[in-house]
């Protein structure tokens, strides 16, 4: 993650539970309340995913609570959100999640150096509990290796 990017929210448990192959950025359909929200930090992609909706991208289950200073123009906190994308890479996306049995998880939530809100996707395949494990001794054999390496030198 570059240091312009100011990040907002984080599903860290998707890189456990899926193979990320590819992460792409794209952009958000926002009301101003839940633009409002976003900048105060508090917004939770852990269970959230993308999916097709109308020929239409659209993130799910993301949770973006209400701004308080909203009154009644607030938003609805788990509201479906259009996702941005060009038409190719929709294209794309559908035919790899319909053939191939992949999935698009929402990786980060984040402002961009311009101060618009983004979303890193990521094309992703789930991991099984044996997969799940492997990736863990393999994390911790590097954690020993790097610990013997500052040790020896």
């Amino acid at each position: 993650m570059s240091a312009a990017r100011i990040p907002v929210a984080q599903n860290r448990k998707a890189r456990h539970n899926y193979l990320i192959e590819e992460t792409l950025e794209a952009g958000l359909v926002l009301t101003g309340s839940e633009v409002k929200s976003l900048r105060e930090g508090r917004a939770s992609i852990g269970e959230s995913y993308a999916g097709e909706q109308g020929g239409e991208l659209y993130l799910f289950n993301a949770h973006i609570p209400e701004y308080r200073a909203a009154n009644r123009l607030n938003h609805a906190p788990k509201r479906p959100r259009k996702i941005l994308v060009h038409r190719r890479e929709l294209n794309r996306l559908f035919g790899q999640i319909q053939r191939e049995g992949y999935t698009v998880v929402p990786l980060s939530l984040y402002f961009n150096p311009r101060g618009i809100a983004k979303v890193e996707l990521g094309l992703a395949k789930g991991k099984r509990q044996i997969d799940k494990r492997e990736t863990s001794k393999r994390r911790d054999w590097e954690r020993q290796k790097a610990r013997l390496l500052r040790e020896r030198g």
